[in-house]
């Protein structure tokens, strides 16, 4: 069976990512902001007993290798001869999306136009006349919300026919009277010509005026920092009340298997040492890792996800982007140091994202001084025990989070500090500018984010945090067994 090869191309938060989810099955990460995807992702599914190969582009504004994104993009739609690409356009936004797609259709003759987030639109009042935009562009165009799973089957349709038959994205070169060597200024300008045409906008746009209201709070010189901190110190009280009682019960429950074990080695006959490497050792060492850092994690990596679904992170970001600016380095900087908040891994990776050579190594150098959430956990136990007690009321819960709110904003203090030194000390290209989009602010799938939180997030850290407390398994289990 010959498999056919898609690629999904589009701008930053236009729902690529979670249209390939829903084409594969697959689970790659999707964030309400920009740069979460800087490499080529594939994944593979079956429509009316065919196969498709489907990769995942990174989200650009243009294909004009300016930055990692779109050197990646540029080169695959390029080099790769698919069978059919697909142009994800934000259906609230054409007139923007356009332009990226009409390249698109300059590189790869066959393709089909997406018009995702069709809920949006709705809400702001675009209205996009299809049978007319497909007459102007020569290419099926398809409206769908990918999160509902709303035009899917007509997306897959449309994608089969395009692979099957033999039809050419020239028609909107016939319709302009342009070649396939147009300038970016002359493509501008279709853009605004085809959104004239079939493109109307009307009703009431309460959910743009919503937002800018709320992004006069959030982004405020005034009111941005200090609510970014309230609302970081009220993601890390979440976290220290709701962690408490669950640690406390995995303490006992484990606390009691321990005794049973013990009970159980000691009518067994079991030699005290080898009860002492298995009990003392391995157990014990494995059960506190679990009870003291399992919940924290599981509460904390769910609400760090809500966050990011809801756009809050990228206006995190833009409150931090002037401060990094001032200290030489880039502002996508902190987009990869919230990122390292979760994860510091994934921060690091995520400094893919800064062009410069010199700025993208100053994120990475000091990406790990973000305390992600598998050190998290540990921070709390250290605040309880040395400054908070070992109580569980809202005084020791409001003293933790005080606490762990002054430790990050400290960890925020060091990163500029460090990247101004850096700053200084490497040599390389000068400072870049940084565009940074701000998404519109969306109420975030719970259910999805809860159930894919604790398996890709919660229980692969805590394996991470096991494997590297396996060394002090053995030392603790040789004391023990030697001291009994």
């Amino acid at each position: 069976m010959s498999e056919y090869r898609i690629a999904l191309a589009g701008n930053p938060n236009v729902g690529k990512s979670t249209i390939f989810n829903a084409l594969t099955g697959l689970k790659q990460h999707t964030g309400n902001w920009t740069g979460k995807t800087v490499d080529c992702c594939e994944g593979r599914y079956h429509w009316k007993e065919k196969r498709f190969s489907v990769a995942d582009l990174p989200g650009t504004y243009s294909l004009s290798s300016f930055s990692r994104e779109e050197e990646v993009a540029a080169h695959q739609l390029e080099t790769q001869n698919y069978d059919c690409v697909v142009a994800v356009l934000d259906a609230g936004a054409p007139e923007r999306n356009l332009f990226l797609a009409l390249q698109v259709l300059t590189l790869q003759q066959k393709a089909v136009v997406c018009l995702n987030l069709a809920d949006e639109a709705a809400r702001k009042g675009v209205i996009i006349d299809e049978k007319q935009l497909e007459a102007l562009l020569g290419v099926p165009v398809v409206t769908c919300c990918a999160r509902k799973r709303q035009g899917l089957k007509e997306l897959q349709s449309a994608i089969l026919t395009v692979c099957e038959g033999s039809e050419c994205a020239n028609g909107f070169y016939r319709r302009f009277d342009i070649s396939q060597q147009a300038s970016e200024k002359l493509l501008r300008g279709c853009c605004s010509q085809i959104c004239e045409s079939c493109v109307s906008v009307g009703g009431d746009d309460r959910k743009t005026r919503r937002d800018r209201r709320i992004d006069r709070l959030l982004t405020s010189k005034i009111t941005g920092i200090p609510i970014m901190l309230l609302l970081c110190g009220v993601l890390f009280w979440l976290t220290a009340v709701g962690a408490n009682v669950p640690s406390e019960w995995l303490s006992a429950l484990f606390g009691a298997i321990k005794g049973e074990l013990t009970a159980l080695c000691h009518m067994l006959a079991v030699p005290k040492f080898l009860s002492g490497i298995l009990i003392d050792g391995v157990y014990t060492t494995l059960s506190w890792v679990v009870a003291v850092m399992l919940p924290p994690m599981a509460i904390f990596f769910p609400l760090f996800s809500l966050m990011e679904d809801a756009g809050f992170l990228p206006r995190i970001a833009f409150n931090l982007d002037k401060f990094f600016a001032r200290c030489g380095a880039h502002g996508k900087q902190s987009l990869c140091m919230m990122m390292g908040i979760g994860c510091n891994a994934c921060g690091v990776t995520g400094c893919r994202i800064i062009e410069n050579e010199r700025e993208r190594l100053i994120a990475v150098l000091t990406n790990n001084f973000m305390p992600c959430n598998g050190r998290l956990p540990i921070l709390i136990a250290l605040i309880m025990v040395f400054f908070a007690g070992t109580g569980f009321g809202l005084v020791s819960s409001l003293k933790v989070a005080g606490i762990l709110l002054l430790i990050l904003t400290g960890c925020v203090l060091v990163t500029l500090l460090l990247s101004k030194l850096l700053s200084v000390l490497l040599k390389g290209q000068t400072s870049s500018g940084f565009m940074l989009e701000l998404p519109p602010y969306r109420m975030p799938p719970v259910i999805k984010t809860l159930t894919r939180s604790f398996p890709d997030r919660t229980l692969k850290v805590l394996g991470r945090a096991a494997a590297v407390s396996a060394p002090f398994w053995i030392l603790s289990a040789g004391c023990s067994g030697w001291t009994a």
